[in-house]
């Protein structure tokens, strides 16, 4: 055992040594492979008649109309088009060429190199060593702390406009969400519960309504029920609010329902103006479960505190949660950003920035604003309304456009509110890509922005949204070359249907020219090697 084991190292440097010599050695095999196919061309030149086939078909080809060739190179230029089409189609769809993908994916191995399934978990830095790609964490899909209600704004919205804001995949997310969060322990369900949990897993929003009311009739005091009712039947803030109290007396010691129930409650007074009551029932949420900071409470804190104003709580939460040693968010770095913004931007001028230099205060302000459009690069667009809005999903990811939608949904209104700050940040904010490494596996002051997060946000955003995507992809070569095969193919197709002659004379010349290397190795093969050789060759 122990000498098979000792020997597999071995064997697999053997062929780890024998695969890198194969395809170092690829590219002069193809030119020893393209000589050798000369000179058996030359070789057979005179068995094979090669040179009556030569002009037999070149015979065959000037008897050939000017429409031949018309309808040859239009033929290859829509073909180039249709492929050009579906290229830029999956481009868009998928982000990638679909030509490129099967190429990497099929024909790469076989030429010699890595697949792509050893080369996930690594990447090539500047200098060429092998670095880790950011974790799978980073690509985490997380619960939008502030999501709206399902009946009373989602579905408005759906009634106006006839689009539906939430994906499938993110009202799946959102149906184990709660199926995990109200069930608790499967092993001592009530009957009620058995009905809520087939009720979360339910497609139709009606099928899942109908549900609830099943609940209740079994227990009338199914709080799960409830809460579901003020979720996706009720139309109003008002009603949803009245559904969460009953579903609060009916909570009992369940955690789960408790700080969920809360939460809502404290967002519907939010709604509904009562603005201090709802910084009261946060506050006071959070130093009853101060150990749920995951369900990060505090970002809806800080948006309440900002409707009110109060600059100076919403720094003291900023001091608790902007560590380094906690998970960032936009809210995090935005708000921070923010602060410091206001501080400088009713008086800024970029004019009179430039003639005398900025500020310790405008410095500091420059740089919290850097930091967070290096977080998330998606939201200045939103806050300066050169991407038009959408309703936030219930899921969001993190430095991703589903994370600046959301943001942006909320916080337009509070930079709005301080004077300047939107100009501040429209005369900075893409100042942070000039400090950020390139390429971009190197981060600033975050870790490299992950690569996961436009895959990530198409599952979350609808159809009708333009996903931003960062950094901007260039359009692949095969795009670029079926591109230039269409319209070059086209242009002849135009050019040889209005001057048939003058485009015979020119394809004479360029063939002409193409082949005179040809003549001009054969003479010197001719010269180098004697007559009798050849003769003897042929005969063989």
């Amino acid at each position: 055992m122990e000498d098979s084991t000792g020997s597999n190292p071995q064997s697999l440097g053997f062929t780890e040594k024998l695969k890198s010599w194969l395809s170092w050695s690829w590219t002069y095999v193809c030119f020893v492979w393209f000589g050798m196919v000369l000179i058996m061309i030359y070789v057979l030149w005179s068995p094979l008649k090669l040179q009556e086939t030569l002009t037999s078909a070149s015979v065959f080809l000037n008897t050939l109309t000017p429409k031949f060739y018309v309808a040859l190179t239009g033929t290859s230029s829509l073909i180039s088009g249709l492929i050009l089409i579906f290229e830029w189609w999956y481009f868009r769809k998928y982000g990638t060429s679909f030509i490129e993908q099967v190429s990497v994916s099929h024909l790469r191995p076989l030429l010699g190199g890595v697949e792509s399934s050893s080369t996930t978990g690594l990447f090539s830095s500047v200098n060429g060593e092998a670095e880790p790609r950011p974790s799978v964490s980073e690509c985490k899909v997380w619960r939008n702390p502030l999501n709206l209600f399902r009946g009373a704004e989602y579905n408005r919205y759906t009634w106006v406009t006839g689009k539906e804001p939430l994906t499938y995949y993110d009202m799946n997310l959102s149906a184990q969400d709660h199926q995990t969060f109200f069930t608790g322990d499967t092993q001592q369900l009530r009957p009620e519960d058995a009905v809520m949990q087939k009720a979360w897993r339910e497609r139709n929003p009606q099928a899942r309504i109908r549900a609830a009311y099943q609940a209740i009739e079994m227990n009338h005091e199914c709080s799960a029920a409830y809460v579901l009712l003020a979720e996706e039947e009720a139309t109003t803030i008002t009603e949803a609010e009245r559904l969460f109290k009953k579903a609060l007396t009916f909570a009992g010691k369940d955690i789960n329902l408790l700080v969920y129930i809360k939460r809502r409650l404290a967002m519907c007074a939010r709604k509904l103006g009562r603005i201090k009551e709802a910084v009261k029932m946060m506050r006071d949420l959070m130093k009853e479960f101060p150990l749920l900071g995951m369900l990060n409470i505090h970002e809806n804190l800080l948006e309440a505190l900002l409707e009110l104003q109060a600059y100076a709580d919403v720094q003291a939460v900023l001091a608790k949660y902007d560590d380094i040693s906690l998970p960032k968010s936009a809210t995090i770095c935005y708000t921070s950003a923010l602060l410091k913004a206001r501080a400088v931007s009713d008086k800024f001028s970029p004019e009179a920035a430039s003639r005398r230099g900025l500020s310790t205060a405008e410095m500091n302000a420059v740089e919290a604003i850097h930091r967070a459009v290096e977080f998330n690069p998606h939201v200045p667009k939103y806050l300066l309304e050169m991407k038009s809005l959408i309703l936030p999903p219930e899921h969001i990811l993190k430095r991703g456009d589903s994370e600046a939608v959301a943001y942006a949904f909320f916080h337009l209104q509070h930079w709005k509110r301080a004077e300047g700050a939107l100009n501040l940040l429209h005369c900075t904010w893409e100042g942070t890509f000039r400090i950020i490494p390139y390429p971009l596996e190197k981060g600033h002051l975050f870790y490299p922005y992950p690569g996961c997060t436009e895959t990530a946000d198409r599952e979350l955003l609808p159809s009708f949204h333009e996903v931003s995507v960062y950094p901007k992809k260039e359009l692949p070569f095969f795009i670029l070359f079926t591109a230039g095969l269409c319209s070059f193919t086209a242009m002849l197709a135009m050019l040889t249907h209005q001057f048939p002659e003058l485009m015979g004379v020119f394809a004479k010349a360029f063939f002409s020219t193409l082949f005179a290397p040809l003549g001009f190795f054969a003479d010197k093969m001719e010269s180098f090697m004697p007559s009798s050789f050849w003769h003897q060759l042929t005969r063989i």
